[in-house]
C-alpha cells in the first residue's frame, strides 16, 4: 500500500513512551501505524470524524429506495448513525481505519462446493476487533495517551468503504469493493473510533481506469452500473442473506458457488498483487478443503457445527447452507458448467 512511515522513528517512539510528549501528532500517528502493522494489519490510515457528505448519503438513500438491499432490512435502519460517526459514538474525533489480508494460500478443488475466500477461516468479526482492541490498549498504555474509543469490524452502521477511502487506504472499485494499490481487494476492514484528534491522511485517486472486467465477469450481472450492486442478483446475497430458495432463473448461473462469491475479485487486475495471508486464524480447515458434494448432501447438524464452529459460515446455519445446496445441486451433474 501507499502508506509509509519511518521505522527508525517508530522504534524510538515505541521504546520510549515516557518521552512521548516530545513528539509531534504526526509522529504519534507514525507509531500507531507501526503498531497496527505489528498486530497483523496490512494497512492503516486516519480520517477526521465529520458528517458524511450529503451527496454520499443521497446516493445511499437512492440505493435503498431502489430496493437494491433486498431483504437486508438492517441496511435501512440507523441512517442518522451512518451519516455521522460522531452520532454513532459521541465524542469521536478520529477514525483509525485498518485492512487485514485474508487471501488464502491453499484453495478448494474446483469441483468442490465453493466457499468465498473470506469464509475459509475463523470469523473475521472477532479476529479484527480483537486486534483493534489491542491497538487501543497500546495507545493508552504503550503511548500513554489519554484516549478512549471503540472498535468495529462489520458490526455497526458505518459506511466502511467510504471511510476507508477517506483514510487513504485505497479507492472504491467498480466492483464496489475497496482496492488497495499493489495489494488488491482481499481485505477485511476495521475501524477504531477514538476521542483524540489525529492528523488525517489524504484520499487517493481512483485507479480503475477504463477497466470493466468485474462488470462483465459477474455471473448474474448484478451490477446496475459501475460501483452499484443490486444485491438481489448478487451470489453472495443469494447464498447467505436471503432466506428463500435460489431463484430458478439464477440458479444455473451460480455454478458451484455454495457460500459467497469471488468472481468480481478474481478477475480484477489489481489482485495479481494478492499475497497469501500470514494471519493463522484465516487458514482454511482441512475438513473444509476436503468437503465433497456427497459429504454436503449427507451433512448432519452435529457435523455442520463441528465443521463451521467459529467461522462466518455459521451465519447461514445448516438449513441455509443446504438451501443453497439445493439451488446448485444440478450444476454438479451437468456436463456443461460455464460458470463453475
Amino acid at each position: 500500500p501507499r502508506l509509509s512511515w519511518s521505522l527508525g522513528l517508530c522504534e524510538q517512539v515505541i521504546a520510549s513512551p515516557s518521552h512521548l510528549s516530545s513528539f509531534s501528532p504526526e509522529e504519534i500517528v507514525t507509531a500507531i501505524k507501526a503498531e497496527a502493522l505489528r498486530l497483523g494489519f496490512s494497512a492503516c490510515g486516519i480520517a477526521r470524524a465529520e458528517a458524511v457528505p450529503s451527496e454520499v448519503m443521497a446516493s445511499y438513500d437512492a440505493w435503498i429506495d431502489a430496493g437494491h438491499q433486498g431483504s437486508m432490512e438492517y441496511l435501512e435502519r440507523n441512517r442518522e448513525l451512518r451519516a455521522d460517526p460522531r452520532v454513532l459514538l459521541p465524542g469521536t474525533r478520529s477514525l483509525i481505519a485498518v485492512a487485514m489480508n485474508y487471501y488464502p494460500a491453499e484453495k478448494q478443488a474446483e469441483d468442490a462446493p465453493q466457499f468465498a475466500y473470506y469464509a475459509y477461516g475463523r470469523d473475521y468479526h472477532k479476529v479484527v476487533k480483537k486486534r483493534l482492541d489491542k491497538l487501543l490498549l497500546y495507545m493508552q498504555e504503550g503511548l500513554e495517551l489519554t484516549v478512549s474509543g471503540r472498535a468495529f469490524a462489520d458490526s455497526a452502521p458505518i459506511l466502511e468503504r467510504y471511510w476507508a477511502e477517506k483514510a487513504g487506504l485505497g479507492w472504491r472499485g467498480k466492483n464496489s469493493l475497496l482496492i488497495i494499490p499493489r495489494a488488491g481487494s482481499y481485505f477485511f476492514l476495521g475501524f477504531l473510533l477514538v476521542d483524540l484528534e489525529l492528523p488525517a491522511d489524504e484520499p487517493m485517486r481512483n485507479l480503475c481506469g477504463k477497466c470493466t472486467r468485474c462488470q462483465t465477469a459477474c455471473p448474474t450481472q448484478a451490477f446496475v452500473r459501475p460501483g452499484v450492486l443490486d444485491a438481489r442478483r448478487c451470489i453472495s446475497y443469494l447464498t447467505i442473506e436471503q432466506k428463500g430458495e435460489i431463484p430458478q432463473d439464477l440458479a444455473p448461473k451460480l455454478g458451484k458457488r455454495l457460500y459467497g462469491c469471488d468472481a468480481c475479485q478474481q478477475c480484477c487486475p489489481w489482485n495479481r498483487y494478492a499475497r497469501p495471508t500470514e494471519i493463522e486464524d484465516f487458514s482454511p480447515r482441512e475438513s473444509l478443503l476436503r468437503l465433497s458434494p456427497e459429504a454436503l448432501e449427507a451433512l448432519t447438524e452435529e457435523e455442520y457445527l463441528a465443521l463451521f464452529a467459529g467461522t462466518a459460515v455459521k451465519r447461514a446455519g445448516r438449513e441455509g447452507l443446504l438451501r443453497s445446496w439445493r439451488g446448485i445441486r444440478e450444476n454438479f451433474s451437468s456436463p456443461e458448467d460455464p460458470e463453475g
